[in-house]
């Protein structure tokens, strides 16, 4: 009889089957002889946590911890427990929690997380095990802000303060005066407008666009001034005020031709990209927070451009003078009607809130001016700078801030200025301070001076200040907080 040879391919074949056969037979012996002490560390676990050690801004919303196996919903709540307390909400989609704030976390802060005591969810409920302790952290953004220095070794320049480091970083050379400034989305750049110091007052021709890291995620710049970069220059067009998309990538720039004065428009810059021509005119604008909408003042009313050319038709919105403000998801906005239409209200201001469901509802009447209003990070308020008229012939103005709650419209008073001097204003973006400056100005600028006032008044001096204003809703009695910063300049905004 011949005897018949394997194949390599079936050596390795019974080889496997070998093997595999030794390995079952030590896991079944091995069962019986643990018993149940065997399944000790097969407890449900987190598997995943959406935050872990990260660092977040006011943008993020909430968080998601995903586990391995079905849980008791019940169980989880009542142990999740947040260090320093964030009040949020709970909802659930299958494995997964999503907890979602109320309110945006506070700046500057470290937060633990821990989940203890937890119990798995099976249909009989008789084999429920208790979860691995969980517990990690993650950071919020350090508390930061810019600024334009008025001080004379740093008059012009952009910037930083860190409140949370307590740190300061000049962000831009001596030779160049910062004229207005944008924060990028993240924080990490700036985007500013800057002319040549040598040519004085001049210089507001001659503005030119660049961009600036901020180092404010902690990044050590050393004495090195931050990388700069032009994004746009002023050889053919005077480059006045601009906007920056809440995307970081489109600019919206009104430019005038330096041979046609005439030539006045409004142009779109994506960065890294050449201007393009939108074709339209107007005086104050905002683009919206979705990035595809800039909002025009024209004539009689407020203009809405898509800064896409194949967008729908632009809207018009006869009643409103001004935009001032955005809520944050964009379905919301603060206008003014100037009642131009009506001689007895020539010195009365009307601030309304307008929706994208076509509710137009007034918030107040003022016998002065609206400077400024900004909505608080969930929506719900609005944060105004108004004005007082004391002297109609001498038109002398007292700047006063208010909280609007817009659900219930009730008024509440912060705090009163003792005089308005072009006032500028900055809610932080966890919606817990509110920083202003207080210009020292002089009447008659001379071609030396540098830096001027919206009215037309030399700048020669500033101080910053911030509000904190109470938490919560209005409440009678309750007062907010102010100080002086130890800081000279103007023109403060917050980072995101």
């Amino acid at each position: 009889m011949t005897k018949t040879l394997l194949q390599p391919i079936d050596q390795l074949s019974l080889g496997l089957i070998a093997a595999l056969s030794v390995v079952i037979g030590g896991l079944i012996w091995g069962e019986k002889a643990c018993g149940n002490y065997c399944f000790i560390h097969t407890g449900p676990r987190v598997k995943q946590f959406s935050w872990n050690h990260k660092q977040v801004g006011s943008e993020d919303t909430s968080f998601i911890i995903s586990f391995d196996r079905p849980m008791d919903q019940s169980s989880v709540e009542k142990n999740l427990v947040i260090e320093p307390p964030l009040p949020g909400k709970i909802s659930w989609a299958g494995r997964r929690l999503a907890y979602t704030l109320k309110t945006p976390v506070p700046y500057g802060e470290t937060y633990k997380i821990h989940l203890q005591g937890a119990k798995e969810h099976f249909k009989n409920e008789k084999t429920d095990q208790m979860l691995e302790p969980f517990s990690s952290e993650f950071t919020s953004r350090d508390r930061a802000f810019a600024y334009i220095g008025t001080q004379p070794n740093e008059q012009g320049q952009l910037i930083l303060y860190n409140l949370t480091q307590n740190k300061k970083i000049v962000l831009t050379p001596p030779n160049l005066v910062v004229m207005n400034f944008k924060f990028f989305p993240q924080g990490d750049k700036i985007l500013f407008s800057a002319a040549d110091k040598s040519r004085g007052s001049f210089g507001i021709r001659e503005l030119q666009l660049y961009t600036v890291e901020t180092a404010v995620q902690g990044q050590d710049k050393s004495n090195l001034l931050p990388k700069m970069e032009l994004v746009l220059d002023n050889k053919d067009y005077q480059n006045n005020q601009f906007d920056l998309a809440s995307d970081g990538k489109t600019v919206v720039i009104q430019r005038v031709n330096r041979e046609n004065p005439a030539d006045f428009d409004l142009w779109k810059l994506t960065l890294g990209s050449k201007p393009e021509r939108l074709n339209v005119s107007g005086g104050d604008f905002l683009i919206t927070p979705d990035g595809q909408t800039v909002a025009v003042a024209q004539g009689q009313g407020i203009a809405l451009i898509p800064l896409q050319t194949h967008s729908q038709t632009p809207e018009f919105l006869p009643k409103f003078g001004q935009v001032l403000n955005f809520s944050r998801d964009g379905k919301a906005a603060a206008m003014v009607n100037f009642n131009t239409d009506n001689a007895k209200l020539r010195y009365i201001r009307s601030l309304y809130y307008v929706n994208n469901q076509g509710i137009q509802k007034e918030l107040l009447k003022v016998e002065g001016s609206i400077i400024d209003c900004q909505f608080s990070p969930n929506g719900t308020a609005l944060y105004c700078l108004l004005t007082q008229l004391l002297n109609k012939d001498e038109y002398v103005e007292q700047p006063y801030f208010v909280k609007i709650d817009l659900e219930s419209g009730q008024v509440l008073p912060l705090v009163s200025l003792p005089d308005y001097r072009d006032i500028q204003i900055s809610l932080a973006p966890d919606g817990l301070g509110i920083l202003f400056d207080q210009l020292i100005t002089r009447s008659t600028p001379t071609p030396n001076d540098l830096l001027t006032s919206d009215s037309g008044e030399a700048i020669v001096g500033s101080r910053l200040w911030l509000l904190i204003p109470p938490n919560g809703k209005p409440v009678k009695g309750s007062k907010p907080e102010l100080e002086v910063l130890p800081l000279v300049g103007f023109h403060p905004q917050w980072s995101p």
